[in-house]
C-alpha cells in the first residue's frame, strides 16, 4: 500500500514554471514506478510522464516533451514534475500515481495508486 499527496499546484502565467511534488507514504517507495497524469475540464484523463523505480528510465507525452521533467528522490519518498514554458493548454488537475509495473503506467495507463490531485492553472 502507498498513499500519495501532491503539492505545488497553483496559478501561473503562460511561459512560467511550476514544480509539483508528490510525497509517498510507506517504506517501499523505491519499489514503485511513479507517474503523473492530468485531466482538464471536459477532457479525458491523459498520461503526462513516468519514471522507473531507480530513476534510470523516464517517459513523456509528446505534448510535454522538452518542457516537463520528472524526477524522484527515493531517500525522501518524493517524486517531482518540473514544468517549464507552461501553456494555457497545460491547465488541468495533475495526479500523482504509483505502480509496481512501469508498463502499467506507461502502456496500460492504469496505475494502481492515485493521489487526490493538485490544480494547475496557466493564464494567457
Amino acid at each position: 500500500q502507498v498513499q500519495l499527496v501532491e503539492s505545488g499546484g497553483g496559478l501561473v502565467q503562460a511561459g512560467g514554471s511550476l514544480r509539483l511534488s508528490c510525497a509517498a507514504s510507506g517504506r517501499t517507495f523505491s519499489s514503485y514506478a511513479m507517474g503523473w497524469f492530468r485531466q482538464a475540464p471536459g477532457k479525458e484523463r491523459e498520461f503526462v510522464a513516468a519514471i522507473s523505480w531507480s530513476g534510470s528510465r523516464t517517459y513523456y507525452a509528446d505534448s510535454v516533451k522538452g518542457r516537463f521533467t520528472i524526477s524522484r528522490d527515493n531517500a525522501k519518498n518524493t517524486v517531482y514534475l518540473q514544468m517549464n514554458s507552461l501553456k494555457p493548454e497545460d491547465t488541468a488537475v495533475y495526479y500523482c500515481t504509483a505502480d509496481h509495473s512501469l508498463n502499467t503506467i506507461v502502456l496500460t495507463r492504469a496505475p494502481g495508486y492515485w493521489g487526490q490531485g493538485t490544480q494547475v492553472t496557466v493564464s494567457s
